[in-house]
């Protein structure tokens, strides 16, 4: 049976989104609107607790869409944007950076539409990047080796755990 270790329990991921919600708000003080792009799946899910959390502590508009695509084999299937009309700053975001393969294939439809500034927010970075893709905003940061795999489990659009295997 595969070892599963907890990296991540509900208190410490409210607490890592709540400063990933300040963090957001301060790089887009000057916007009157930014917009949320969650990677399909949990990375939806991380965008639409961070948008909550935003609405509570800033003053500005905030969308929140999703880009859908093929994490195995993102050339194979159409990177899909849910919605064309983004504001000039976005956010990118998703609840692994592994190898950084995801977000920048990922940020492939953004660049047709010439946004003036794009961060990445990640809830979890692994420091094994094959990419050339850094976060801007980290929620836990966690040395791993390339065998072990990040798992973040959702449950009814909140974020409860993440564990290590």
């Amino acid at each position: 049976m595969e070892k599963q270790v907890l990296i991540l329990d509900q208190k410490q991921i409210d607490r890592k989104l709540q400063r990933m919600a300040f963090e957001i708000w301060e790089q887009n003080s000057s916007e009157q609107e930014i917009t949320l792009i969650g990677i399909e799946g949990a990375g939806k899910v991380l965008a639409k607790n961070l948008a909550k959390r935003l609405k509570e502590i800033a003053p500005i508009s905030i969308k929140v869409f999703t880009v859908s695509l093929n994490k195995k084999s993102p050339l194979n299937e159409a990177i899909v944007l849910s919605e064309q009309s983004i504001s000039n700053s976005v956010v990118l975001i998703d609840d692994v950076a592994n190898s950084g393969k995801t977000l920048l294939y990922a940020l492939k439809p953004l660049l047709d539409l010439q946004v003036l500034k794009i961060t990445i927010a990640v809830l979890v970075d692994r420091k094994h990047k094959s990419f050339p893709i850094q976060p801007d905003i980290v929620g836990h940061s966690i040395a791993t080796t390339l065998q072990n795999h990040i798992e973040v489990v959702c449950e009814n659009d909140e974020i409860v755990a993440a564990y290590l295997h």
